[in-house]
């Protein structure tokens, strides 16, 4: 997929994500409830300054192990957390230990009245509103880089792209004629393409 189809997918990524946050996981919360901080990140960030032994069963000890082997980030946030659990390990004791840790997230969830018949369902949908924010995060990247070098087609990208406004809403709005609204546009994707790639 090339740049200018990416930029095209924008505003149905941003709706995919709007649906998928909506999606109920039982008890009537939805994904875009799960993904807001807890209140558990405070304690963790307290317990983080002391020695794991401390506060850790033995069992604890060895998926905090797993996690520190397999995670290539710390995430905050359930959501985020879910997300970075990966489904294989080196071997099947450590694959039994990444499925502890997803339970354990699992228990957590349940535990705020949140009942999910279908856990794998959710970590899937989940996947998919990061891996469309991510796109999104990116495509508004390459738009501020090319704010700094070219802020009139910026401009355009965004109304026409982001803002989903028509070539000749575009036109009226700018005082300019469709023929040289749609030529810049044309030049602004080429500089799109060009820092996006």
């Amino acid at each position: 997929m090339d740049a200018i189809d990416r930029l095209q997918k924008y505003r149905d990524n941003e709706l995919e994500i709007e649906a998928l946050n909506r999606y109920s996981v039982g008890g009537g919360v939805s994904l875009g409830t799960l993904s807001r901080d807890d209140n558990l990140q405070a304690l963790h960030r307290k317990l983080k300054g002391l020695p794991s032994y401390m506060y850790l069963t033995k069992r604890e000890q060895q998926l905090e192990t797993v996690a520190h082997a397999y995670l290539k980030s710390y995430p905050v946030g359930t959501r985020a957390q879910l997300n970075a659990i990966p489904w294989e390990g080196a071997d099947v004791e450590d694959e039994k230990l990444l499925l502890q840790l997803r339970k354990k997230i699992k228990k957590v969830m349940e535990a705020r009245g949140i009942q999910i018949s279908d856990f794998d369902s959710v970590i899937q949908r989940i996947s998919q509103i990061e891996d469309l924010e991510r796109e999104n995060r990116n495509i508004n990247g390459a738009l501020e880089a090319l704010d700094g070098h070219k802020p009139e087609s910026a401009k355009l990208l965004r109304m026409r792209y982001i803002q989903g406004k028509k070539a000749e809403d575009i036109a009226r709005e700018l005082y300019l004629d469709r023929s040289t609204v749609y030529r810049r546009l044309k030049k602004a994707e080429e500089e799109f393409s060009k820092i996006f790639s």
